[in-house]
């Protein structure tokens, strides 16, 4: 039943757009007759229930949305603090959910959970169930869709945010109140307290990690070096930490029978030792945020204490089946998370292949030792999937890292965190021996991090591809009694060798990536790859060269960057510079200003070319700096010129260089243009136009962006000229091919080439 409920929701989140209603009404009547007339088909109603289920929750967190017609005003909304605030040095994000709303002095009945930041500092602290009067600019959730990239409107579905937006400057923002029991609060609480008694901030950090769920104090940097060692599941509070809880409940309700035996006669120990697990077990979930895998394990713990309760055997694979079927019917869009599917198809591989291990000392010891094994191996092909990313030393740094940190780090960190509640002068000497204990480990995995296969990119996984692998590792793990299991092996080479396919000689590859307000693209040979600018890097720390481009290239099956070329130094071009450079360190780089580049740069000037693989590069601009012109006017021009169509990336030029790029350019095949300046009115003059001829031109520009880019009158003068012209804003990434022998196309539009039913 498990299984196909699920098979069911899963497949309503591959639609590019929802079933109507009538639909919904017509399969929960067939589960019924299925369910209630016919026995032989009776396993089929859960299928054609769950795909019900999941359409309507779907859709009606759709349409909790903010209307689109209200998209860009101001709201005066009253709200309170979800979870904990995001303090990073130019911004400050919480989750706000908001309980009303008025639009233009008229309340509007719109309520739902928003994301907004302040990028001034707050009038005061954004406490956890703080209640808030604020004057917010609000819009639907809206991401860059990009080869490789995150998906934000997916994440922002599963979440129950509705809008985002930030806080606009109005004298009536203040704080209403807090209230005076919050569990987050608590959290916030133990956080500080942990903050304040640890001397060194990025142990403390870790330590709030492992206590109370809080990342916040967590660098790009510690994630890099969790992801090489296979472990950020241990910073994300796993559910290994829930079931280590759980067991010191038990031993603590085994204790309180040894000291006090005449308590069997009043309530049945084995009963009471199941409750007591459930409860520490649910406290400390509770208290670290209530992830994924948190509930997961509580849920499981729970089923099983039930059924110690009630008198009646229970294995494993059902309290799991119990578990997935409770979050399915509590949130059937958790389906969208990666960390359900991680959480739920470890745990699922771990029984399939410890139940038969043994128990008590035996079965631990395997778990510890071959579980590693069985989980980094199992979930390689969901982690791909997700991340594009693995780690081959995970099992290794597991095998050393679970144990400690889950019998040994947290046990110590919990037990300080517990006595900052009932007696704090205490909890600094525990926490200084927790945070020796944690610096300590962590230090073996910094060593651990630069080690070969820490990090293992690979080209986007394909979905026949994940079935594939996953038979494999089922295969691969099956019990004993199984043939031939060694041939499951053979089942991830698809995963492991992807087909690629790359331009044919004198042939090339252009994606102009989506990274809002900004430009990155990248061009591939068949040999070679040069990246043209990086995107924007924002206050909130948010950088697009980490999170759209470097992801971007491993996905499209490039692990070799040859050129940096940075056009010039604004930073929606430069932002995301460094990432791509500390990613990449032995490209060569050029920008326009190199002055102002946080990487040192060559200096990019007319005349430089080069040819890789029968396509020729050339730099058509800057000639030399003119005093007192605009920085745009320095942008690196670049022409890529292969055998039947050519390219030319203009960064931010205006209409006073446009006429000395356009008289550089000889004679040739058909050319597609990057709009200058993103479709600015100062550039991309008809007589530009007129003089380049473009086949087709692509602009680079955020959704609903402040600047109106592009420009209406910009657009008018390519449709007069007969240009069509793609938009990253509504198409996502673009990817235009220039073959060897035929004329250059638009190949794919990342936004309507894998449309979803959440996606604008």
């Amino acid at each position: 039943m498990a299984l196909t409920l699920l098979a069911g929701i899963a497949v309503v989140q591959w639609l590019p757009a929802l079933p109507p209603e009538w639909v919904m009404g017509v399969l929960v009547v067939c589960a019924t007759i299925l369910a209630w007339r016919l026995p032989r088909f009776r396993r089929l109603a859960p299928l054609l229930f769950g795909f019900a289920w999941a359409t309507w929750r779907g859709g009606s967190a759709m349409d909790a949305r903010l209307p689109r017609a209200w998209e860009g005003q101001d709201f005066q909304v009253i709200g309170h603090v979800v979870d904990l605030a995001q303090v990073k040095a130019g911004a400050t994000s919480v989750l706000l959910e908001i309980e009303r709303a008025s639009l233009a002095g008229r309340a509007v009945s719109w309520q739902g959970r928003a994301r907004i930041s302040w990028y001034s500092k707050p009038s005061a602290e954004p406490e956890p169930c703080s209640r808030w009067q604020l004057r917010l600019r609000l819009r639907r959730p809206r991401g860059v869709v990009n080869p490789g990239g995150t998906d934000s409107e997916r994440s922002a579905l599963a979440r129950g945010i509705a809008a985002v937006g930030y806080v606009r400057e109005d004298p009536r923002n203040q704080r209403l109140g807090v209230a005076t029991w919050c569990l987050d609060r608590l959290r916030g609480s133990l956080a500080d307290g942990i903050q304040a008694r640890v001397h060194d901030p990025h142990d403390a950090a870790l330590l709030r990690s492992f206590t109370v769920g809080d990342t916040r104090g967590l660098e790009q940097q510690d994630w890099i070096v969790a992801r090489a060692n296979g472990i950020s599941h241990l910073l994300a509070i796993s559910g290994f930490h829930v079931g280590v809880a759980a067991l010191f409940g038990l031993w603590l309700c085994h204790a309180l029978y040894w000291l006090w035996p005449s308590l069997a006669l009043r309530y049945p120990r084995m009963q009471a030792q199941a409750l007591s697990a459930l409860a520490l077990a649910s406290a400390y979930g509770a208290l670290a945020g209530l992830g994924m895998s948190t509930v997961r394990t509580m849920l499981m713990i729970g089923s099983f204490a039930l059924a110690r309760c009630s008198r009646r055997a229970k294995g494993s694979s059902h309290a799991l089946a119990t578990a997935l079927m409770a979050i399915l019917l509590m949130n059937p869009t958790a389906v969208l998370e990666a960390g359900f599917w991680l959480s739920f198809v470890g745990v699922a591989f771990l029984i399939l292949c410890m139940d038969a291990k043994g128990r008590g000392l035996r079965g631990f010891l395997c778990e510890l030792t071959l579980g590693q094994l069985v989980m980094t191996v199992s979930l390689l092909p969901l982690t791909m999937w997700f991340f594009g990313e693995a780690s081959l030393v995970g099992a290794l740094s597991n095998l050393v890292a679970v144990p400690f940190v889950s019998f040994v780090i947290v046990p110590c960190a919990l037990f300080g965190t517990l006595l900052l509640i009932v007696w704090p002068p205490l909890a600094s000497p525990v926490l200084r021996v927790a945070e020796w204990l944690t610096h300590a480990q962590w230090w073996l995995l910094e060593q651990a991090a630069p080690w070969p296969g820490a990090h293992w990119y690979l080209p986007t996984v394909t979905p026949w591809a994940l079935v594939l692998a996953m038979l494999g590792a089922v295969w691969l793990f099956a019990p004993r009694g199984v043939p031939l299991r060694m041939l499951g092996v053979f089942l991830f080479l698809p995963l492991l060798w992807p087909v690629r396919r790359l331009p044919a000689e004198g042939g090339f590859q252009a994606w102009t990536l989506d990274v809002g307000q900004g430009l990155a693209m990248i061009v591939r040979t068949r040999h070679h790859t040069l990246v043209y600018d990086a995107g924007p890097r924002f206050p909130s720390e948010y950088d697009s060269g980490a999170a759209v481009v470097v992801p971007s290239l491993y996905a499209l099956g490039m692990d070799r960057l040859d050129v940096l070329m940075i056009s010039h130094g604004d930073n929606d071009h430069a932002g995301g510079a460094a990432a791509v450079a500390a990613a990449f360190p032995m490209a060569r780089r050029f920008s326009g200003e190199p002055a102002r580049s946080r990487v040192p740069m060559e200096l990019c000037q007319a005349g430089q070319q080069w040819e890789w693989d029968e396509v020729r590069f050339r730099v058509l601009s800057p000639v030399a700096r003119v005093p007192k012109a605009p920085a745009n006017d320095d942008s690196c021009v670049l022409l890529v010129e292969g055998r039947a169509g050519r390219l030319l990336l203009t960064g931010d030029i205006a209409a006073s260089t446009e006429r000395r790029i356009a008289d550089s350019l000889r004679p040739g095949p058909g050319l597609v243009l990057q709009v200058p300046h993103h479709g600015s009115k100062s550039s991309s003059s008809a007589g530009f136009i007129a003089a380049t001829g473009p086949e087709l031109a692509v602009v680079s520009s955020g959704w609903r962006n402040r600047f109106g880019h592009p420009h209406p009158a910009v657009m008018q003068r390519y449709a007069a000229a007969g240009v069509p012209v793609f938009n990253t804003a509504v198409d996502g990434a673009v990817q235009i091919d220039f073959p060897a022998a035929t004329p250059a196309y638009v190949a794919a539009r990342w936004r309507r080439m894998e449309r979803r039913y959440w996606r604008e």
